[in-house]
């Protein structure tokens, strides 16, 4: 289901990029300097379809990094959790095999029942 969904939601998204990046191949100039319009000292000429392809593509990685940074405490908790049942998990082995050692003890012990016969 989920498979299906994806494509459901990728494919069209996906033709429409192509559509818009086939029908803007021409040249546009970036120009970073707001003081100078007519002679920039930062431009580029690149084609139309680039602008908003990066732009998609630099939200996407700034939108994972912040969601990251965002569940840290998350992590964490889960780490300090995976910690303590690895300590916990310790205590009972070594607590299971004490028991087991007191058993054979106490059984080695114990007198015969009333039906056992005496060698």
């Amino acid at each position: 289901m989920k498979r299906i969904l994806t494509w459901l939601l990728a494919l069209p998204i996906g033709v429409v990029v192509v559509a818009l990046s086939v029908a803007n191949r021409r040249p546009a100039t970036l120009s970073l300097d707001p003081f100078r319009p007519e002679d920039p000292a930062l431009a580029v000429t690149i084609p139309l379809f680039v602008l908003p392809l990066a732009a998609m593509i630099l939200g996407v990685i700034f939108g994972g990094v912040a969601v990251w940074f965002g569940q840290g405490k998350h992590r964490k908790a889960a780490r300090i959790g995976r910690r303590a049942v690895a300590k916990a998990e310790a205590e009972r082995a070594e607590l299971a095999a004490k028991v087991a050692e007191r058993d054979g003890v106490v059984a080695s012990l114990a007198l015969p029942g009333p039906g056992a016969k005496a060698a």
